[in-house]
């Protein structure tokens, strides 16, 4: 942090996570500098020692929402009894475990590792479309029970010169285009608010509304966050639109699909398959509906986590910390509207000014 202006008593900012990183490289990162000091706390420890620990952050790096555990959420309760606190980071590319409303509120700005597992999830969610049109996981349990196979009943789908739709066309949902518009030459249509026409054409896809993507594609897949505008956004009404042809795929998140109607599209042949990485409650039980069907594929939200992905995500996010620390903005900040009230926190709690916004 030389160079910086100092206007108070310079403090060695306190970086605090539980249990561990999803990759030793952030500690390796971090660990050895003299400008963080990394603090790992354990949820087995005394409520106590943590909270207080935690008073004393001015970073969380925080779990992901499988592995988190209460009260250790980034939400209100969590930054009133945290006043040091300034930034607060997700593990992975979603944050939807962390209130930013109250953390705007709080003057606390929220950072995620967006892009960092795009090739990872990409070919899962290739993975899954392959392993739904070629019927790999059916046939798989036909011979593991011992069925009489007739091989033309069993018989699968080519992927090439279909339509594939993507709900979603960020960082993921544009790798997706790219690898299915160029390896098997499919048509792909993308539906997403955010993207103009110009913008989807450069990332491979053709820019039409749900409904149209919907009626249209062989393969639907989702690869969108998890907001209040996309909490249940797939539902019966949706699927039903679907051709009884189609696939569905979703690495997105748990909730964007209303996992009942999914089911029960699924049980009255109004869609193919479905292959799912994620679900509303994770782990799922094991009578959950969508496991009880032979055309869902099921993986337990771990379309992101390969050994390169996840070494990815851990090194990225340390340098993050690192840009946040030394009072950069952060390159993947959620919440710039937190940052002159952040501003003025951050200089009132490290000695020095951040960079304008």
């Amino acid at each position: 942090m030389a160079g910086r202006p100092v206007t108070g008593e310079l403090v060695r900012p306190r970086l605090v996570y539980f249990e561990r990183w999803v990759d030793p490289v952030a500690e390796e990162i971090l660990g050895h500098r003299d400008d963080v000091e990394l603090l790992r706390l354990e949820y087995a420890d005394p409520l106590s020692a943590n909270w207080a620990a935690m008073a004393g952050a001015h970073g969380y790096h925080v779990q992901p929402r499988t592995e988190l555990r209460g009260p250790w959420f980034g939400d209100s309760d969590l930054l009133a009894r945290s006043p040091r606190l300034l930034a607060l980071a997700s593990t992975g590319a979603g944050y939807d475990y962390i209130d930013v409303d109250a953390c705007t509120s709080a003057g606390v700005i929220v950072c995620h590792q967006g892009g960092t597992n795009r090739e990872a999830v990409a070919e899962h969610a290739l993975g899954l479309m392959l392993a739904l049109s070629k019927r790999i996981a059916i046939t798989d349990r036909a011979l593991r029970r011992g069925e009489p196979i007739d091989r033309f009943e069993l018989r699968a789908n080519d992927i090439a010169g279909k339509t594939l739709g993507i709900v979603g066309l960020g960082a993921i949902g544009s790798r997706v285009a790219e690898l299915c518009a160029g390896l098997f030459g499919m048509r792909v249509l993308a539906f997403d608010p955010y993207v103009d026409a110009a913008t989807a054409r450069d990332r491979h896809a053709e820019k039409v509304n749900l409904d149209n993507l919907l009626q249209q594609a062989d393969v639907v897949s989702v690869h969108c966050p998890r907001t209040s505008e996309t909490m249940g956004m797939l539902g019966a009404e949706q699927f039903a639109l679907m051709r009884p042809t189609a696939y569905f795929v979703s690495t997105a998140r748990g909730g964007v699909h209303d996992e009942e109607a999914l089911a029960g599209a699924l049980r009255d042949g109004r869609i193919a398959g479905a292959g799912v990485d994620v679900f509303l409650t994770e782990p799922p039980p094991a009578d959950h509906p969508l496991l009880q069907l032979d055309s869902v594929i099921a993986t337990p939200h771990i379309a992101g986590v390969t050994v390169e992905a996840l070494r990815e995500m851990a090194s990225e996010a340390a340098r993050q910390w690192m840009a946040v620390f030394a009072g950069r903005v952060p390159p993947r900040l959620v919440n710039p509207e937190a940052w002159p009230r952040y501003s003025r926190r951050f200089e009132e709690q490290l000695g020095f000014a951040p960079d304008p916004l």
